[in-house]
């Protein structure tokens, strides 16, 4: 009896985007290890399509607000940033204003935990 293969399937859906875009507060310092970047007072996290959006996103956090980039993968569109509460939804709140209002992309709402 062969084995079912089981297919895992990517799909982007076409569009200018930012689909998460979100703010933890004050992570357990266990979570900076475990991803490999420098602890901070927070973790910012943003998903965009097209992938490529998230080299300028980058730009602009370190351009607009007292952040590093932990994580930038411009295949997946996954971008980390860390920095102070304040100055990471600072960057997001600027990569937001002007994707939207530039770049007329779909923005997501800014979500905190």
């Amino acid at each position: 009896m062969s084995e079912e293969k089981k297919r895992f399937i990517q799909e982007f859906v076409p569009g200018k985007q930012v689909t998460l875009s979100h703010i933890i507060a004050n992570p357990d310092a266990d979570m900076f290890e475990k991803l490999g970047i420098q602890e901070a007072g927070a973790l910012g996290i943003l998903t965009l399509t097209p992938s490529e959006t998230v080299i300028i996103a980058g730009d602009l956090a370190t351009k607009s607000a007292n952040v590093k980039i932990g994580f930038l993968d411009r295949f997946t569109g996954s971008l980390v940033i860390v920095g102070s509460v304040s100055e990471v939804e600072s960057a997001m709140q600027e990569i937001n204003r002007f994707l939207e209002n530039i770049l007329n992309y779909t923005t997501a709402k800014i979500t905190k935990s």
